[in-house]
């Protein structure tokens, strides 16, 4: 598996140009393909550029995963030393579409065990990267920045719904205490919803992905 091995696809407004737009990078979670994220790509910011990348590890049925886990009484448990592998990968596709599509900013996002990628990759690498977007994931000990002082400011939208049956909301929330001292620019809220992403958390997603791109012009 090269480093520059990542599948993906794009979306971008129709009438606009995908070069020198904001790109906004879709993970998708455990399981599912490039192809689930990119849904959310017509109801954000016609200003966006939007690529949604495929996961390195095939599984089943047109599959993928970044990293293993498993279920434990806790909660998901994860593959951290598999998860940075997949890590190198999604920085060299960064820089790949950076030096392709001269994007002003870039914007990272993910679901669930795509939201943990998304999140490690800003905190490690916060020079890289306008925002962080964790929807439904969360986060562990083994991606917290090595300088914390490098993320802070590092504006952050975290969003996880209180009925979630894959990822306890117990564990969100840990997350975000984990979170707190690093001086984020952190917006965490919780919705009445399962693993997913309803209609308000998008509507609050959109509006605060609006408002990061106001304040770039």
């Amino acid at each position: 598996m090269s480093e520059s091995s990542l599948h993906y696809i794009v979306h971008n407004t129709p009438g606009t140009s995908a070069h020198d737009a904001p790109l906004l990078l879709l993970l998708h979670g455990y399981g599912s393909n490039e192809e689930d994220l990119i849904g959310l790509a017509p109801h954000l910011d016609a200003r966006l550029f939007c690529v949604s990348a495929r996961a390195p590890y095939e599984m089943d049925f047109g599959s993928f995963a970044w990293f293993n886990i498993d279920m434990g009484p806790e909660g998901v448990r994860f593959d951290f030393a598999q998860a940075m592998q997949s890590l190198v990968q999604i920085y060299a596709l960064v820089d790949a579409l950076v030096e392709e599509y001269q994007p002003p900013s870039v914007y990272i996002a993910g679901f669930s065990q795509g939201a943990s990628m998304a999140l490690s990759a800003a905190l490690k690498k916060p020079q890289a990267f306008a925002g962080a977007i964790a929807l439904s994931g969360v986060c562990g000990p083994e991606m917290m920045p090595e300088d914390p002082a490098s993320v802070r400011g590092l504006p952050v939208f975290m969003s996880h719904g209180r009925q979630d049956p894959v990822i306890p909301i117990a564990q969100a929330r840990a997350s975000k205490e984990m979170l707190d001292p690093l001086a984020l620019d952190l917006l965490y809220s919780e919705y009445d919803m399962p693993h997913a992403i309803d209609q308000p958390c998008l509507v609050d997603l959109a509006t605060w992905l609006e408002a990061r791109l106001d304040g770039e012009q």
